[in-house]
């Protein structure tokens, strides 16, 4: 804490001391004021601009301090200075003093309150940013929450001082209004629960949910403006309960939700069931890496106390291989599948002509229309082409097209190209080195996997280098070049360009969500960027028709098929039961992995993030190299590094590089949703010998920094006198 908290806060300390030692809070009694009344009115009459500014001050001091006495200040207000004159000081005096508490608290505890509660005030704030005037008008209405309450906590969110001020001023009005008129009789009034009688506790409860009405029947009269336009289409009578656009983990989800609670539902998809995750991600991708890391095992056979092996294959046979696993898994996203289920499968484009209408073009060629009371769009995302000039010409693969045209080479290509050094980009370029192929990965940005801490990216590329790929960080590519059948890409380096040829070249550079073709444009649904963006959506997951939403790679933030099945859940069910209870989408714990060897894998917060977020955190890590499994099966590289709290051991976020890291972080992503420290885990029960005693090494790694040293030494000296 800085020399002008702490100043602050001693002086309000020392205000706290006098106002209890002097017993000051007699003076703030209604018998005391009923016994003062005729003197206050005396003084008020010789010298009216005294009292007046002294009664301010006063009032402002007890407010900003958040000392009892203000419903009594109010009520001398309307005894000294009448209704109108005391409502109006009270008013500006109460406001000012609110304000003053809510900089005070800002100033001294929003920066600690941040530092360790900083992931959950995000979102908090982000609301705050959006309606927080709004919720400030509505408890300022209610005198029976605490208003001093309500100063401190909005101190801690980044609503405006101005804000905080206007809004409360306004909403207290009617509050401050009775207290004064109150006061004004105060002969009469024998107590403070006098004042507010049932009927006017019943009008203040009336007052403060008229906003809520108002904002009801606000987003009632928005929704009728946005569906003004198509309000002669809607349908008496509805096809079908959901539709659903795209059969990839968010299309799959939402129509096995809506099936399973009996909806009527319709999914369509263009292409292939499954997805992008199935057909060219996460599936064939896993199965390439499995054949390159068999490979890369037998050629250094020595390690495990063999022979090194030169390994023989066919890359027909391995690329086969692939699609032997693509075919295996895909009956569990077969149409014949989901119809047992309960949904219609269609296999076609569909394009959303009105809010409630799809018309399907199918494959066969024919059409069918239907209607539906809701939709989800889980169009997915597609790779990202550069704007290379002579890319065409040259030619190139992309992490959805390298599955089919690979599968047709006889020999993996001599030389690779990689464009992109994100976690695609760095999978792709290991396996494939690992099999034979001569890579080259170029990436412009400084290092690879830029999301990840320094020295994970630092780790990552040494990995990749010490399999033989080329890695080139901070080089720009310019152009690709062909001559007769030979290909090359030039690249710019600190002013300075280089020629690389290749014999294929693959973009991996990033993926984007569709966003067209299927009705976006048409129905003025907005997307976050013109090019490049996702589909806009509130935190319900609804579009600006509140009946259609989006989920998965179309919607982000995320492009991951586990958060694409996660969103689906509360697209489908806000779907089909937003009527009655809507749900918002919870991003707090997201887990992912980059499948290099070493894995990578990552929840929540790294220093890098937590930096970025002025977030307040201890870091603890555990080394990977002592742990006994992992020396067993030669692969003692990576650590596990946890960052929580200050002094305590709720966990912010995990980074763990190392064989398995993917599995191993299941742990920390299920302490994390339910609110587990390092402690829990400590204090689990982990099989020896295995890569998950990982997890528990690096939480008596947080323990062993936190023993109470001072405990510890008395409990030495009891030791020692029981040895006598």
């Amino acid at each position: 804490m800085n020399k002008k908290k702490a100043g602050l806060l001693l002086a309000l300390a020392a205000l706290v001391v006098s106002y209890v030692v002097l017993d000051l809070g007699r003076f703030l009694s209604l018998d005391y004021l009923k016994a003062s009344q005729a003197a206050f009115d005396t003084l008020y009459a010789q010298k009216p601009l005294l009292i007046v500014a002294a009664y301010f001050a006063i009032y402002v001091a007890t407010t900003a301090l958040s000392f009892p006495g203000a419903v009594i200040l109010t009520l001398a207000g309307g005894a000294i200075f009448g209704l109108w004159w005391g409502t109006l000081i009270v008013s500006f005096a109460s406001s000012v003093g609110a304000t003053l508490a809510f900089l005070a608290a800002r100033f001294v505890l929003r920066d600690s309150i941040e530092a360790r509660f900083g992931q959950r005030l995000a979102e908090f704030n982000r609301g705050i940013e959006k309606e927080g005037a709004f919720y400030l008008f509505t408890l300022r209405l209610v005198p029976l929450v605490p208003f001093f309450v309500i100063n401190l906590l909005m101190g801690l969110t980044k609503m405006k001082a101005a804000t905080f001020y206007g809004v409360s001023q306004l909403g207290m009005l009617a509050g401050t209004a009775v207290y004064v008129n109150a006061g004004t009789q105060l002969a009469r009034l024998e107590s403070l629960q006098g004042i507010l009688s049932p009927a006017l506790l019943a009008s203040f409860a009336l007052l403060g949910i008229f906003p809520l009405l108002a904002r009801k029947v606000a987003d009632a009269l928005k929704r009728r403006q946005v569906y003004a336009r198509w309000k002669h289409l809607r349908p008496d009578r509805f096809d079908r309960n959901l539709i659903v656009i795209g059969a990839g983990a968010g299309g799959l989800v939402s129509a096995y939700i809506a099936a399973a609670v009996k909806a009527r539902v319709t999914l369509v998809e263009a292409h292939k069931m499954g997805g992008d995750c199935l057909n060219y991600g996460c599936v064939p991708s896993k199965a390439l890496i499995k054949s390159a890391t068999l490979a890369h095992q037998m050629q250094h056979g020595a390690r495990y106390g063999l022979s090194d092996t030169p390994v023989s294959f066919s890359f027909r046979a391995l690329m086969q291989r692939i699609h032997d696993v693509i075919a295996a898994i895909a009956p569990h996203d077969s149409i014949e599948r989901y119809t047992s289920l309960g949904v219609e499968v269609l296999p076609g484009y569909a394009r959303i002509v009105n809010p409630w209408t799809v018309e399907i073009t199918l494959n066969d060629g024919g059409k069918q229309t239907l209607t539906t009371r809701a939709i989800v769009i889980a169009a997915g995302a597609r790779p990202v082409v550069p704007p290379l000039p002579g890319l065409d010409e040259v030619g190139y693969v992309t992490s959805d097209t390298l599955w089919h045209e690979f599968a047709t080479l006889d020999a993996v290509p001599k030389r690779l190209v990689v464009l992109g050094g994100g976690p695609i980009g760095c999978e792709l370029a290991q396996s494939f080195q690992r099999l034979g192929a001569q890579v080259t990965q170029i990436e412009m940005g400084p290092r690879l996997m830029v999301r990840e801490d320094a020295e994970v990216s630092a780790l990552a590329q040494a990995s990749l280098q010490t399999d033989g790929v080329q890695v080139l960080t901070g080089h720009k590519a310019l152009r690709c070049e062909k001559s007769g059948d030979t290909k090359a890409i030039i690249v710019e380096h600190e002013g300075r360009q280089m020629r690389i040829e290749f014999d294929a070249l693959l973009c991996a550079v990033g993926r984007v969500a569709r966003l067209t073709g299927y009705g976006l444009e048409e129905l003025g649904i907005p997307t976050t960027l013109p090019q490049g963006g996702t589909i806009e959506t509130n935190e319900y997951l609804q579009t600006i028709y509140p009946n259609i939403f989006a989920a998965g790679d179309v919607a982000g933030p995320y492009q991951f098929t586990h958060t694409a099945a996660h969103q689906a859940w509360y697209a489908a069910v806000n779907a089909l039961f937003g009527d009655f209870r809507k749900f918002k989408a919870d991003y707090r714990v997201i887990p992912w992995a980059t499948f290099i060897d070493p894995e990578v894998a990552r929840v929540g917060l790294n220093e890098q993030q937590a930096k970025e977020e002025g977030i307040a955190f201890e870091v603890t890590k555990y080394s990977i190299e002592d742990l006994d499994r992992a020396i067993a099966d030669s692969e003692a590289h990576g650590f596990v590094k946890v960052l929580t709290v200050p002094g305590k051991d709720r966990i912010l976020g995990v980074t763990i590089v190392g064989k398995h890291a993917g599995d191993l972080l299941a742990e920390y992503v299920l302490a994390m949703k339910h609110g587990l420290g390092l402690n829990k885990i400590l204090g689990t029960i982990h099989t020896y010998p295995t890569l998950a005693e990982a997890n528990k090494y690096a939480a008596g790694e947080w323990k062993r920094a936190h023993q109470p040293t001072a405990l510890l030494a008395w409990v030495r000296r009891y030791h020692d006198w029981r040895r006598g």
